[in-house]
């Protein structure tokens, strides 16, 4: 099991309170005594989905012919919006491919915290359209005096229905109405709102007025709706789904006021939750739709302004410069956190939001290394470490991924060709010989691409690769190879291999390949593996004789050396070098513009900067005329013939300015436009268009526009903008970090305690304290107490919060 479930509600007193969420769902979920099909064959090919409220947000992969199928998977991502409850739904796929539903579990998010932490058997509940309710209404009575022509005095009630929000969408649509009436002995009047079209969260503003009789005595002035008749009367509010089908309107959900909470101002204005109907789904044996497994941890994140985070950021962020790094404030929320995981994630989005990612691992990294006593093990364990360069790989890594993976997987999903190469598991029709051929095929392809695909890697994950590969050759100096796996275990074990297994949860394809495919992307993940751990025996690595018969094919010292190569051009911080000599003319903000503009300069690229020399040199020898970092190249793409009449020109478009450059040849131009436009297409804001032509005597010859700022008017052919852009928000992370340490608040005092002990008693160490890395008692003891006081500030400033929320919240409020 397991939903871990972070919610994160904002409050600031000089920001907008921001609401978000984060959840988990991790493996060990499972299904047991599902009803059998109702056949001759009677298993089942089921899977579960998770879903807030009724929105799918992940699907799990068809566990074939079982009714206890297991689910072994990982499931984590950001809540966008507001929820009710958190839905899980068992579905059936059968032959024809049509899916239907067997049962569900909803937990209500206030019920969440019931469940913290504990493995539960959920009963599943039957599926009715009924019941799939979600949304709210707003409404607002008002019951008033109406004296008639005689003399009588009579009630109005008037209620006004002014807007839903969240309402489901069904089969794709959503048309809403109202239907309004008043409950009561003896009556019924039932009244319409119009059909809102093609909205969820429809403004009706519409009122209705019903009698509200009295007894012929009440003769008071100030009624008292506490009197009987009133207090039998209900609002009945029901929304439904205007639809073109013969079945009729679907029912979207409704709510019953009571009059009684009209109060003596006889007002009532209020927000409602809509609720499933009454006795809406058939009756069914709860006990024979079976039961559902899970683990579901809750929390709730309140995220304060700024400057309330200050002390225990600053203490987070000078992690990497604290000496030994063991006595950091990063490196001790790893120690005293149950998983790993759960210090890594919020511990790298708030080192990446501010630029300090590679220092930390860097740091980091290189104690783990000095600590490792066989090469062979390096980084293979669940550390921090190996953690956070995970981590940093999905996050910094994702663009990476897409373009270096995604079209080869496309392909692989939509060939289906046979790849199975167990003899036992081979069909009757296949031939495993082809199969072999097959296999062969896609994982010289992936491999192909994954070793030539070094000049697209993120900076930040070329200085990370740098970074290990000369901790690993220091440390481990008589291993000529430690230099590359320590680089090769990240990008081929833990990076590429994953992504090729599981192409779904690393956003390659919206949902879980076929059985068959995943076999196939099985396969070519295993070789894949093997291929970049660099072992020295690999076919004794399977298990499989199969396998390691497979294996063979690619037991090539050609393939050791392209895993070389490519663990080299990530881990070097020169992707490529080049001195040619081009003529190029700056920015376009100079007056007058001629051959005088131009000038022989000699290029250098790194994956850092492009920079160009007066002189030919290594870079040292003289230094660079102008530096444009990488993230600053926003377009790379050739010049029209016609801007400058000279030919093989092209532009590198900065925030500021255009540089043109003029190649030798039309060759050597292509290279330069491919090379730039690979190192520089992650970049967060690349220009989705460009000038194709020069700005000259106050305008773009392309285009006759005069301001030199003006949009370009071509569509750039380097690929729009990857949405790449890292969302983090500093506090919220620290805020996450904080709520950490403060469930871990007794762990913190143990490792207190186990400093002391050492500083005093070098002996033996106590049980219970030798769980922690300690290298230098002293410093880590005066960080601990840095710590504790950082949170223990922090967790007043929440208990007065909580407290000031709770005398404000108004029931009925929005």
């Amino acid at each position: 099991g397991g939903v871990g479930f972070h919610a994160g509600s904002g409050l600031s007193l000089d920001r907008p309170v921001m609401s978000s969420s984060k959840l988990t769902v991790t493996a060990e979920c499972g299904a047991k005594n599902i009803p059998p099909y109702p056949g001759p064959n009677r298993m089942r090919d089921c899977y579960c989905t998770v879903n807030l409220d009724q929105e799918e947000v992940f699907r799990t992969k068809i566990v074939e012919k079982s009714l206890c199928p297991f689910y072994g998977e990982d499931f984590y991502c950001e809540i966008p919006r507001s929820f009710r409850h958190l839905s899980f739904y068992i579905f059936d796929r059968d032959v024809f491919r049509r899916d239907s539903s067997i049962g569900k579990v909803a937990v209500k998010k206030e019920d969440l915290q019931k469940y913290h932490g504990k493995d539960t058997w959920f009963q599943l509940q039957p599926v009715s359209a009924d019941s799939e309710v979600q949304g709210k209404v707003h409404l607002e009575l008002r019951l008033s005096e109406v004296i008639t022509d005689s003399g009588v005095i009579n009630h109005k009630l008037a209620t006004r229905v002014l807007e839903c929000q969240g309402l489901p969408i069904v089969n794709g649509q959503c048309d809403p109405y109202a239907a309004v009436s008043l409950l009561g002995p003896s009556r019924s009047d039932a009244k319409k709102t119009k059909v809102k079209r093609k909205t969820n969260n429809p403004q009706f503003e519409e009122v209705f007025y019903f009698e509200v009789t009295r007894p012929l005595s009440y003769t008071k002035r100030q009624f008292d709706v506490e009197e009987e008749d009133v207090d039998k009367l209900t609002l009945r509010v029901d929304l439904w789904n205007a639809s073109n089908l013969k079945f009729g309107d679907e029912f979207l959900g409704g709510v019953r006021v009571p009059l009684r909470v009209l109060g003596q101002a006889g007002v009532h204005d209020a927000w409602y939750f809509l609720q499933p109907r009454e006795n809406g789904g058939k009756s069914v044996k709860v006990e024979e739709l079976g039961s559902l497994r899970l683990n579901i941890v809750y929390t709730e994140d309140h995220v304060f302004p700024s400057e309330h985070y200050t002390p225990l950021r600053d203490l987070l962020l000078h992690s990497a410069d604290v000496g030994p790094v063991s006595a950091s404030t990063a490196h001790i929320l790893g120690e005293v956190c149950r998983e790993k995981q759960e210090a890594a994630i919020p511990l790298v989005r708030l080192f990446l939001h501010y630029g300090k990612i590679v220092p930390f691992i860097s740091a980091i990294a290189h104690a783990e290394i000095n600590r490792t006593q066989d090469p062979n093990t390096i980084f293979r364990g669940n550390s921090l470490t190996s953690k956070c360069i995970d981590e940093t790989m999905k996050l910094a890594g994702m663009h990476y991924l897409q373009v270096t993976l995604k079209p080869i997987i496309d392909e692989i999903c939509t060939e289906h060709k046979p790849c199975e190469i167990d003899p036992i598991k081979l069909k009757e029709s296949e031939n495993l010989d082809t199969n072999r051929e097959n296999l062969r095929h896609y994982v010289d392809h992936i491999f192909s691409v994954i070793t030539t695909s070094g000049v697209r890697c993120p900076t930040v994950m070329c200085d990370i690769f740098f970074s290990l590969r000369e901790s690993a050759a220091t440390r481990f100096q008589v291993d000529p190879d430690v230099r590359f796996t320590a680089v090769s275990s990240f990008i081929f074990l833990r990076f590429f291999a994953p992504a090729i297994l599981s192409p779904n949860l690393f956003h390659l394809r919206p949902h879980h390949p076929d059985p068959a495919t995943s076999r196939t992307l099985t396969l070519i993940s295993k070789t894949i593996q093997t291929l970049g751990s660099l072992a020295k025996s690999r076919s004794a690595n399977f298990k499989e004789s199969y396998m390691a018969a497979f294996y063979d094919y690619f037991n090539e010292k050609k393939y050791a050396d392209a895993v070389k190569n490519v663990s080299d051009a990530l881990s070097l911080s020169l992707i490529a070098l080049s001195f040619l000599r081009f003529m190029i003319k700056r920015a376009q903000g100079r007056n007058r513009f001629g051959m005088k503009n131009f000038k022989k300069r000699w290029f250098r690229l790194t994956n850092h900067e492009f920079t160009y020399h007066k002189t030919k040199g290594e870079g040292n020898l003289t230094g660079p005329l102008c530096s444009i970092p990488i993230e600053n190249i926003l377009a790379v793409e050739r010049l029209e013939e016609e801007s400058f009449r000279m030919k093989n020109m092209f532009q590198v478009i900065q925030p500021e300015r255009a540089l043109y450059i003029q190649a030798n040849n039309c060759v050597e131009a292509r290279d330069w436009i491919d090379i730039l436009t690979k190192v520089s297409q992650c970049n967060r804001k690349r220009l989705s268009t460009y000038h194709p032509s020069a700005y000259l005597n106050g305008h773009w010859l392309c285009c006759k526009m005069s301001a030199d700022t003006e949009p370009g008017c071509t569509p750039c052919t380097g690929g729009l903008p990857a949405n790449i852009q890292l969302d983090i928000d500093g506090d919220r992370e620290t805020e996450r970090i904080y709520s950490l340490f403060s469930a871990y608040m007794t762990k913190l005092i143990k490792m207190q305690e186990a400093c002391g002990s050492k500083s005093v008693y070098d002996g033996p160490e106590q049980e219970e304290y030798s769980s922690f890395v300690i290298d230098d008692p002293q410093e880590t003891y005066k960080t601990l107490k840095l710590i504790v006081s950082a949170v223990q500030t922090l967790e007043q400033q929440h208990t007065k919060y909580k407290r000031d929320k709770f005398k404000k919240t108004k029931i009925g409020s929005q």
